[in-house]
C-alpha cells in the first residue's frame, strides 16, 4: 500500500502500525481472558505463544514465573508496546536515545534512569532503540503480558548495566530464538 499525503494536508503515515496503535493492541488483547487463561506457565521458565499482530506487527503472549526477567535489552528499529494481563511487571528503562549503532561500550550521563510497576490492565509504548529490562518481582505470583513490534524485530541487542556503563554484550536474530 503506498503512502498518500492525506487530503487535509497532514504528513503521510508510514505503513505499519505506529506504537499508539501497538498499545491499543497490547491492551485489548490483555482483557481476553480465555487467551490468558490458555497459556500454559512453567514454573521455573518464561513461556510465549506468537499471536497475530495488527497490520503486519510480531505479537506475544508471555508468562513470567516469579523471579523471571530479560535482562536490560533494546528492540533495535522496532516499536513496540506491552501490556500487563495478570500480575505485575517492572519495567527500568533509560530515558535517552542511543546510539544505533557503532559502540560497545557507552557512559551513561544524568538522570537517565526510569521506573514504572505495570499492574493488571496498565501498558505502555516505546520507540525505536529503547533499553530496558522488564520482570516479575512476585516472589510467589506468576505475571502474564502481551507484546506487540512494528517491524516484526529484526534482531535484539542484550546489555550489561554497571552503575553509569552500559555495555553491548550481544545480538540475537530471530533465526536464535528457535
Amino acid at each position: 500500500m503506498p503512502d498518500h499525503a492525506p487530503a487535509d494536508g497532514s504528513p503521510a503515515r508510514a505503513s505499519g502500525p505506529t506504537s499508539a496503535e501497538l498499545l491499543d493492541f497490547v491492551r485489548r488483547t490483555a482483557t481476553d481472558t480465555a487467551l490468558i487463561a490458555s497459556l500454559p506457565l512453567d514454573p521455573e521458565g518464561r513461556t510465549w505463544v506468537r499471536l497475530e499482530g495488527p497490520g503486519g506487527s510480531e505479537a506475544w503472549l508471555i508468562g513470567w514465573p516469579p523471579g523471571t526477567g530479560t535482562g536490560w535489552h533494546d528492540h533495535a528499529e522496532s516499536v513496540g508496546a506491552f501490556a500487563t494481563a495478570a500480575g505485575s511487571l517492572r519495567e527500568d528503562s533509560l530515558a535517552a536515545r542511543l546510539p544505533s549503532g557503532g559502540w560497545r561500550t557507552l557512559e551513561l550521563d544524568g538522570d537517565i534512569d526510569r521506573e514504572r510497576e505495570l499492574g493488571a490492565g496498565e501498558g505502555r509504548a516505546f520507540g525505536r532503540y529503547h533499553v530496558h529490562d522488564v520482570r516479575n518481582e512476585s516472589p510467589t505470583e506468576h505475571a502474564v503480558s502481551v507484546h506487540a513490534y512494528y517491524p516484526p524485530l529484526p534482531l535484539l541487542r542484550r546489555f550489561s548495566r554497571n552503575g553509569s556503563v552500559l555495555r553491548l554484550e550481544h545480538v540475537e536474530r530471530p533465526e536464535d530464538w528457535n
